[in-house]
């Protein structure tokens, strides 16, 4: 190891590099949760947590690579995805009502 600040940057390089694997492994893991399921609930929550996670990633990319411009994006795109789960959970309980309904619909007539 070096002595000094470039020591302690390669320390820094050493730790983002693990944290993005770890990252990337969680985010596939969820990604087989959001395929299996078994229910809706499981996948709406499974794609919320990936989308958390690239914002993770991409929060660790702007400080290993000091790019200023990485934590713009990183909030645009925290809002498409708080946006996008919002859609999702909407048509799923569109959905869910729309199927309550039926059953007691059919099971009164």
């Amino acid at each position: 190891m070096g002595k000094g600040t470039a020591g302690l940057e390669g320390t820094y390089q050493i730790f983002f590099t693990i944290v993005l694997i770890v990252l990337a492994v969680m985010v596939v893991l969820c990604l087989i949760r959001a395929i299996i399921g078994p229910r809706i609930a499981d996948r709406i929550v499974a794609v919320n947590m990936m989308g958390t996670m690239v914002m993770v990633i991409i929060a660790v990319l702007a400080l290993m690579l000091e790019e200023g411009y990485l934590a713009d994006i990183c909030l645009i795109y925290a809002m498409i995805s708080f946006l996008s789960v919002i859609v999702l959970t909407k048509v799923y309980m569109g959905v869910y009502l729309e199927k309550k309904e039926r059953k007691r619909e059919d099971g009164s007539v």
